[in-house]
């Protein structure tokens, strides 16, 4: 397998129009989502294999979420079931589509009551590549079982990736939302913030505007404690990457953009998808290898952005090579 997520497979109901507020959306439609579901599903759209581990309710929702991710090509084995549980819904708004606003119906979702011992070993363990995010991190015995899967995975030698994905709501407070994140550092290779994120973990209290020299000083800050890279992801600003051994800055693509909800798992996709093209993922993160792969994940977060939904709007391989040979 080259790719493994875990963490929230959820009922995304976006709105009927963009330029309203949650109390102000006339509808809602239905959309298959969450974070690392996402992942799967654009690394399944780029061509590699990839499975998702997570747990939906024994309800309608979970079901369709299931046939979902399988009618995509992923593979569910790592999937269960809790009859005890609903599957988690987000209610969005997008007050402009490079905005988005959330409410979760998550007290406690299914997701939450993955535990360690529902985890399928054996895909952890021969996975070339495993991504989580800070959802899996809110509460217990989610918590646990991330923390078991990070280190089966880096047993197997795999690429350990974490996207912060940080949402104020779930979290009783920014500082534990930190210290969770913090916690994660020393055992993760790729490190994934936008701008918010990463002064949130460094200790400032805004993150706009950054110029470049503080991004590299807090991004080199996080390299410290242990990731061997920090991607930031920067909106319309582009994308910037630091190693021990340097890094760069990858434009932004102009494109139409309809909404950016998922725009970020779309990113981390494709750039797991191309440090892990082979099994020598180590040498992909010099930085010589990682400004392809970044302009890479920069496209496929830029065609996500031009649709609207996230699994519905995620492009194929196909597509993110025509959209760069386009602009060569």
């Amino acid at each position: 397998m080259q790719l493994v997520t875990l963490g929230e497979v959820l009922i995304d109901m976006f709105p009927a129009e963009v330029g309203r507020s949650l109390t102000d959306v006339s509808a809602f439609h239905p959309k298959p989502g969450g974070a690392p579901a996402n992942v799967a599903v654009a690394a399944r759209r780029l061509g590699a294999a990839s499975a998702f581990i997570g747990k939906v309710g024994d309800d309608l929702f979970g079901h369709y979420l299931i046939d979902v991710l399988a009618g995509q090509g992923v593979e569910t084995r790592g999937m269960r079931v809790d009859a005890k549980a609903r599957t988690t819904m987000a209610i969005i708004a997008l007050p402009d589509e490079h905005t988005a606003e959330f409410v979760f119906y998550r007290n406690p979702g299914a997701d939450q009551r993955l535990r360690p011992d529902e985890l399928d070993r054996d895909l952890l363990a021969s996975t070339r590549a495993f991504h989580f995010g800070s959802l899996s991190l809110t509460g217990e015995p989610i918590r646990s079982a991330t923390r078991e899967a990070v280190a089966l995975a880096r047993q197997g030698g795999a690429l350990v990736s974490y996207d912060v994905n940080y949402r104020p709501p779930l979290w009783p407070s920014p500082q534990a939302a930190v210290d969770a994140a913090r916690a994660m550092l020393p055992h993760v290779d790729v490190l994934k913030v936008n701008e918010t994120e990463l002064a949130l973990l460094a200790g400032r209290e805004s993150a706009a505007p950054l110029a470049e020299d503080a991004l590299e000083g807090l991004a080199t800050g996080l390299l410290a404690e242990g990731p061997a890279v920090v991607v930031v992801t920067r909106g319309q600003a582009g994308s910037a990457y630091f190693t021990a051994a340097g890094g760069g800055v990858v434009p932004a693509f102009q494109v139409r953009t309809v909404d950016s909800v998922g725009c970020g798992d779309a990113f981390i996709a494709g750039l797991l998808v191309r440090l892990t093209a082979t099994a020598g993922w180590r040498e992909m993160l010099a930085p010589e290898h990682l400004h392809d792969a970044v302009r890479y994940a920069s496209a496929v977060g830029a065609l996500t952005a031009t649709r609207q939904g996230v699994i519905p709007a995620l492009p194929t391989a196909a597509e993110v090579d025509g959209f760069l040979r386009e602009r060569v």
